[in-house]
């Protein structure tokens, strides 16, 4: 196997055009669903590996519980400078389950603070806030998913903006955003090569969440100034993966593209065109890039299985 078992850890790096491209060239719906299974399945890999690394790497070490196969010297001779390999997989896997923990623990400790603070409010799914702060966002979970939104953010937008901010949310609601965003998230935490996609997704959802509100309310410019004038007055949202009309990211990307025609409902553009045929080949090389990922890691598993005595 040589160097190749160290694939998983690098191969994330060539998933970057194809996040670049699929935030221009794709519609949001595909861009966000397409980055979020290549992060996810890159992130598996890559934590696979480092666990295998680790394995292969100690198990000759005196006192190691693990079976006295795996010491073998075929198997070390499967992973470059395994020693090394495996002592430095040690922290590096303890730096990546403590900082995934960490995010969970956070996601949870703010939608439950979220959750809290909406007690003794009608059980409706627009919960007003009685807060001069403005800020809204989308929030899952609990008895039934809510928008949550502050009096300050209704005083500061008219009719129809409101009109769209409620329907920006709730798409982020219906298509379930918040899920993508922790994949991601959580992608990120274990290597920091998949940042990048967790940057594309965070802005392909909220572009979902406008194209949505912009086909409810039957006004681009409309969801537009909403962006513009959330972005304006809001308050940062609690978490990163709480979705909002006014996440940080490119907004003014996001008002532009509202201001120009709606993107083609069509999954993927023709290959015979230029920007079809980047993207086609990009994405190519991001789910090759997932298949080496994944063989490497199931090899060395396998060679592990397969010098563990009966």
């Amino acid at each position: 196997m040589g160097i190749f078992v160290l694939l998983p850890l690098v191969l994330p790096l060539t998933a970057w055009p194809v996040a670049r491209l699929a935030e221009q060239r794709l519609h949001p719906h595909t861009a966000t669903t397409l980055l979020t299974w290549v992060s996810t399945v890159m992130a598996l890999c890559s934590t696979v590996c480092l666990a295998l690394l680790m394995v292969v790497g100690t198990a000759q070490l005196p006192g190691n519980p693990l079976p006295d196969g795996w010491s073998d010297p075929e198997v070390r001779e499967s992973v470059p400078r395994h020693e090394v390999a495996g002592k430095a997989a040690i922290p590096a896997l303890l730096a990546v389950l403590a900082a995934c923990g960490r995010a969970l623990l956070r996601h949870r400790r703010v939608r439950r603070r979220a959750h809290a603070a909406l007690r003794g409010l009608p059980d409706t799914q627009v919960a007003v806030l009685p807060d001069d702060r403005p800020y809204a966002y989308a929030l899952p979970g609990g008895p039934r998913d809510r928008i949550v939104v502050s009096a300050g953010m209704l005083g500061c937008l008219a009719s129809r903006e409101r009109r769209a901010l409620f329907a920006h949310e709730r798409a982020h609601l219906t298509a379930r955003h918040h899920r993508h965003l922790l994949l991601v998230q959580l992608a990120a935490c274990t290597n920091p090569f998949l940042r990048p996609l967790r940057t594309a997704v965070t802005y392909t959802a909220e572009r979902w969440a406008d194209e949505s509100a912009a086909q409810a309310v039957g006004s681009r410019k409309a969801v537009a100034r909403a962006i513009g004038t959330a972005a304006l007055v809001s308050r940062p949202v609690p978490a990163p993966t709480l979705a909002a009309l006014a996440a940080p990211g490119p907004l003014p990307r996001r008002v532009a593209a509202l201001l120009a025609p709606a993107p083609h409902a069509r999954s993927w553009p023709s290959v015979f065109t230029t920007a079809g045929l980047a993207l086609w080949t990009a994405a190519g090389g991001a789910a090759l890039s997932a298949m080496f990922s994944a063989d490497s890691a199931l090899t060395l598993l396998l060679l592990l299985r397969a010098a563990t005595p009966l």
